[in-house]
């Protein structure tokens, strides 16, 4: 799913636009146990809960894309008789009628969700008569191209309110606050099937995980049974470990900056395409080639790659590289510039000691301070 895609599901998240048809949940304690279970339609709620839970569903579907939210693909033996996708599949179909489906998958979110505390599985199910578009993106709704039917799962720790004083204003006291268990945001979710190209497709699904690091690897298989990705961060190291084994001694400032200008460049290119930019195997090799990496390392390059990931590794751009600074870093020293100034970076050779070289143009501030650079370029002469 797309931004656009994602960001059109959760607009469905308001009183004007809502279709929920049916919500569900079932409470949970610390020890697994069943403590309570939720049945109802959606829009027999009062107003101010309806508010309460649509926070919830829109936080379910925040973050970005290859971190928090993961576009996953069920392989074809989960869609079979007994597979994960096919069961999904069935408790989407019941538009959450099927008690025995119900429980059939609580039970298996307590058996394969980790966590410590009490938690909330919330489900709701919606049919979204989805409008067509316009030749200028306009939506037109009375054309309407299918109806996109799906359920969204939320998992939320409910804990104790902090404790504190309180007004009673009856009595004209503060007093010691009652706490109360309050559902959270949602630590984890998904949305089946996946919203690709405006429409269902049951071959995918949308994952949420509000720690990009802590995805559920479990939970992920166990419950969907789709192939665990690499976490953000996973796949940042992954990166720098097959650049740096790919470039060895040749490792050097001036080399890392060209890839970073050619990264800047491919990203400027993909600025207006509504998928995120996604490196495969032979896109990081195509970036290390333009940046002037000698053709001897990019034949080791192709070793190191599937030491470190595999071929169908596909990395986030966004994971892997920094956008929005260049940095430069050593023990005691950190220096940061625009992205697309690492000109004013450069090495030099002064006094028999490699420095790190940047020009004092314009104004200089030093802790907020504006400071003066009294020493002329004649002093050095």
């Amino acid at each position: 799913m797309t931004k656009q895609e994602i960001s059109e599901i959760k607009k469905l998240f308001t009183i004007k636009n809502c279709s929920i048809t049916r919500i569900c949940g079932c409470y949970v304690d610390g020890e697994k146990n069943k403590k309570t279970e939720l049945k109802q339609a959606f829009l027999a709620l009062p107003e101010e809960e309806m508010f309460k839970y649509f926070e919830i569903f829109r936080k379910s579907l925040s973050g970005s894309l290859g971190k928090n939210l993961l576009n996953l693909e069920f392989p074809l033996q989960t869609e079979s008789n007994g597979g994960s996708q096919q069961f999904m599949l069935r408790l989407r179909d019941s538009k959450l009628k099927d008690d025995v489906l119900l429980e059939a998958f609580y039970d298996k979110v307590i058996e394969t969700y980790e966590y410590v505390g009490n938690y909330l599985i919330l489900l709701i199910h919606d049919a979204y008569d989805v409008p067509g578009k316009a030749t200028d993106g306009m939506d037109m709704d009375d054309a309407s191209d299918e109806v996109y039917e799906y359920i969204l799962c939320c998992i939320c720790p409910v804990d104790l309110s902090k404790p504190g004083l309180s007004y009673n204003a009856e009595e004209n006291t503060f007093q010691n606050r009652v706490r109360d268990w309050v559902v959270g945001m949602p630590e984890t979710g998904f949305l089946f099937p996946a919203f690709n190209d405006r429409g269902s497709d049951i071959h995918a699904s949308l994952y949420y995980s509000k720690d990009a690091e802590e995805l559920k690897d479990n939970f992920m298989d166990q419950l969907l049974g789709c192939p665990i990705p690499m976490s953000a961060g996973a796949q940042k190291e992954t990166f720098q470990v097959i650049i740096e084994e790919t470039l060895g001694e040749t490792c050097e400032l001036e080399l890392v900056k060209n890839i970073h200008d050619k990264f800047q460049e491919m990203v400027a290119e993909h600025k207006e395409d509504p998928t995120p930019l996604i490196l495969d195997k032979n896109e990081v090799k195509t970036l290390l080639a333009d940046s002037g990496v000698a053709n001897d390392k990019l034949e080791e390059f192709e070793t190191y790659f599937d030491v470190a990931a595999s071929e169908q590794t596909e990395l986030y751009a966004s994971n892997v590289f920094n956008t929005r600074s260049f940095e430069v870093k050593m023990p005691d020293v950190v220096v940061k510039v625009s992205p697309d100034r690492t000109d004013l970076i450069e090495t030099r050779t002064i006094d028999g000691r490699e420095c790190l070289v940047i020009p004092l143009d314009g104004t200089v501030e030093v802790n907020g301070i504006t400071v003066r650079n009294v020493r002329k370029e004649e002093d050095f002469e």
